[in-house]
């Protein structure tokens, strides 16, 4: 039977698979932008991972009580994925109209700013405004997403995207480097810093102000030579007093996604609501819970106590940790995702790392079950060890999940739209997931629920449900 007498069900692929063609080049000069662009958030975010355990007892919300700051950072990790919530989709949707420029220019502006507020806050309250102006502001997730698959097609999207996570990953390595060396200063530095009452009054400061200034390093960079990807975009005047976005409300229904005269109007947010970018979507929201789960538990269970079940490490120790996991997982991603996914496909690669997160997890009670045991014995260290490596390929998915992403757009002018409208999703879910999790990691320990075991179990399950939603991803992509 050839192609063209292959039956179409509802069994038929949603994205079918195209004769191989010869591969386009990458373009560098624009891709390399990108790449700087990828820094900012992971670097600011990771920064505060070595240091927000102590910088919660230090301000005094705890009371002492170690028990309770599980709550407290989980909280302050949700945060920026709360406001962001409220915001990504319109400003993705917004560089859809006005060009993706403006939009990662507003975007960088608002991190550098929450950054160094950051660093100034004395305060609980300081903390969560700051935290809440960084997410708000920061659109630039989807949108760069939507610059990587503007600035490529079908040949080289997947090496494209195998660089990505180098960016990000550059991020891990060096955040928790800067936040676990540099906070404190004037104590871990007292000949350079000894007699500085700044730091002494903000001990926190440098570290937040180091990735502050490099985001407006990139902000200058992005001013002076990123192209804009987006054909003729409008300017903010034109399209609030032309009100573009109300009249293509009314003038395009569902039934056209197809049908515009040149292929490049953005749909209105109503015809993205559907089957591939909700199982796309969808896919990309679980694999985040499972992600930032992780991620928020790390430091968390490393600053416990050893009494407690954790590993007692001190926050520069938890540094070296995680930017060692950064290194690894940048020379993986880059010389293993992209052949991985010719070889595989972008299903099983994806559904590969979704399952990697299932010995991920349960090395966190076998962890403490040998603590309680033998102490920090070197098994624990090799436990710790393979659970780093876990990790690590569960981050392939992300670059597989982008693919989808992108060929679930109905158009390529709403490319925008459907990442921030996924992007949205998975701030929901980041949102619950860091406060949900350390939540109960606290109450598991606090109450003793199942030996103090049930925040792990439950996170374990969570990898069963988000396998059985990676089984409903087509399996070939046009």
């Amino acid at each position: 039977m050839t192609a063209d007498d292959t039956p179409i069900n509802e069994e038929t692929p949603l994205l079918e698979a195209q004769p191989e063609r010869k591969r386009t080049p990458l373009p560098w000069s624009q891709l390399y932008i990108v790449l700087i662009l990828q820094l900012p958030e992971p670097l600011t975010s990771q920064v505060i991972f070595p240091f927000a355990p102590q910088l919660m007892r230090d301000i005094g919300v705890t009371h002492g009580d170690e028990r309770q700051v599980g709550y407290y950072v989980g909280f302050m990790q949700s945060l920026f994925f709360l406001t962001q919530a409220f915001t990504v989709l319109q400003w993705s949707r917004l560089s859809d109209h006005i060009g993706r420029k403006p939009v990662i220019l507003s975007g960088l502006c608002g991190l550098a700013i929450s950054m160094y507020s950051f660093g100034l806050s004395r305060t609980f309250l300081g903390l969560v405004l700051s935290r809440s102006l960084n997410g708000a502001l920061n659109g630039n997730i989807g949108v760069i997403k939507s610059m990587v698959a503007e600035l490529t097609d079908a040949t080289n999207i997947a090496e494209a995207y195998s660089y990505i996570p180098i960016a990000s990953c550059s991020g891990a390595i060096i955040g928790p480097i800067i936040g676990g060396a540099l906070a404190r200063p004037a104590e871990q530095f007292p000949s350079l810093f000894g007699n500085s009452q700044f730091m002494k009054e903000y001990p926190y400061f440098l570290p937040c102000a180091i990735p502050a200034t490099f985001t407006v390093i990139a902000w200058t960079i992005t001013f002076l030579f990123l192209k804009e990807t987006v054909k003729q975009p409008k300017s903010l005047r034109s399209l609030v007093t032309d009100h573009t976005c109300a009249k293509s409300q009314t003038t395009i229904v569902t039934s056209e996604l197809s049908d515009d005269e040149d292929g490049q109007k953005p749909l209105p947010l109503r015809s993205l609501f559907i089957h591939q970018v909700i199982i796309a979507g969808g896919n990309y929201a679980m694999l985040s819970l499972l992600e930032i789960t992780f991620r928020a538990i790390q430091p968390v269970f490393m600053s416990t106590p050893m009494e407690l079940g954790g590993l007692g490490l001190s926050t520069s120790a938890i540094g070296k940790i995680l930017s060692m996991y950064g290194v690894l997982n940048a020379l993986f991603q880059f010389f293993v995702f992209a052949r991985l996914d010719r070889l595989w496909g972008t299903k099983t690669t994806f559904t590969v790392g979704i399952a990697s997160a299932l010995p991920a997890f349960a090395c966190y009670p076998i962890m403490t079950a040998l603590i309680r045991t033998q102490g920090r014995s070197s098994l624990v260290w090799g436990v710790l060890a393979f659970q780093v490596a876990s990790s690590i390929v569960l981050s392939l998915s992300y670059g597989a999940v982008f693919i989808y992403i992108a060929a679930a757009s109905p158009n390529r002018a709403s490319l925008g739209a459907t990442n921030g409208l996924c992007q949205m999703v998975v701030s929901i879910f980041r949102t619950i997931g860091p406060a949900a999790a350390n939540s109960l990691y606290s109450a598991s320990l606090k109450h003793q629920l199942l030996n103090g075991f049930l925040v792990y179990y439950v996170l374990m399950a969570s990898v069963f449900v988000a396998l059985v939603v990676a089984s409903l991803l087509p399996t070939r992509l046009k």
